[in-house]
């Protein structure tokens, strides 16, 4: 009984962490799209994406709108969005998404992460050409047929679709972000995530211990706040 209820506790704990780090950094995607581009969903295609992944993570609806309303204040004109590029053990290479309203600080605990976990900070721009920028959705699998499916995406701009365990992945060009979520949609997709991301053009493959040893430095950049996402070329 006392192990059980440990255990339910810790679990219950790990899930509030998570979500604590989890949060403020889709808000501020959030926040940035409405910035961006306009705090009306169905004129922005970015900001209604960003909400959608926030909310089938259960972000709670006064959160979302709260980093809605906060693209039109003073605070958020200072958020920037900055990449740094960087290399760890065993040929991995390393693209860092932030989102910061003090980059001193981030370049800072970036640089600390890479030097204290194997890694080292490359100058900016140094990987502009192992990696492609893409729209990249992921979604629930679609009850009817994926070739069906597929040609209906392709004038929306899909360039690749991938099966996953959970569902399937969909790749368009950078460009392309816009009108393929819209596409997405009027297909009748549930979008769980969607987002630009850094896509390797090739990859490594590591073994285990390799890949536990770069893992922690991944898993050091990921709890910084500032930090949005990790890119890497990992197989």
């Amino acid at each position: 009984m006392g192990r059980a209820f440990e255990y339910r506790r810790a679990s219950k704990e790990a899930r509030w962490d998570k979500m604590s780090k989890l949060f403020p950094k889709l808000g501020k995607a959030i926040t940035i799209a409405a910035k961006e581009g306009g705090t009306d969903p169905e004129m922005n295609p970015k900001l209604r994406t960003a909400i959608m992944t926030a909310k089938a993570q259960n972000m709670p609806k006064d959160n979302i709108d709260a980093a809605i309303k906060r693209a039109n204040g003073k605070d958020s004109a200072d958020i920037k969005t900055i990449f740094y590029d960087g290399k760890a053990a065993h040929g991995v290479q390393i693209i860092v998404e932030t989102a910061t309203d003090n980059p001193t600080r981030t370049v800072a605990n970036i640089k600390a992460c890479f030097n204290k976990n194997g890694g080292e900070v490359l100058p900016s721009g140094s990987l502009s050409f192992m990696f492609s920028r893409k729209a990249v959705f992921e979604t629930a699998k679609p009850a009817g047929d994926l070739e069906e499916l597929e040609l209906n995406l392709i004038d929306g701009g899909l360039s690749e679709l991938v099966e996953s365990e959970d569902g399937l992945v969909i790749y368009g060009e950078y460009e392309s972000f816009g009108t393929l979520s819209k596409a997405i949609e009027s297909a009748g997709l549930e979008i769980k995530k969607g987002s630009l991301q850094f896509v390797p053009n090739t990859t490594v493959a590591l073994d285990e211990a390799a890949y536990i040893e770069v893992e922690k430095l991944i898993d050091k950049l990921e709890d910084d706040d500032d930090v949005q996402a990790v890119y890497t070329n990992i197989e």
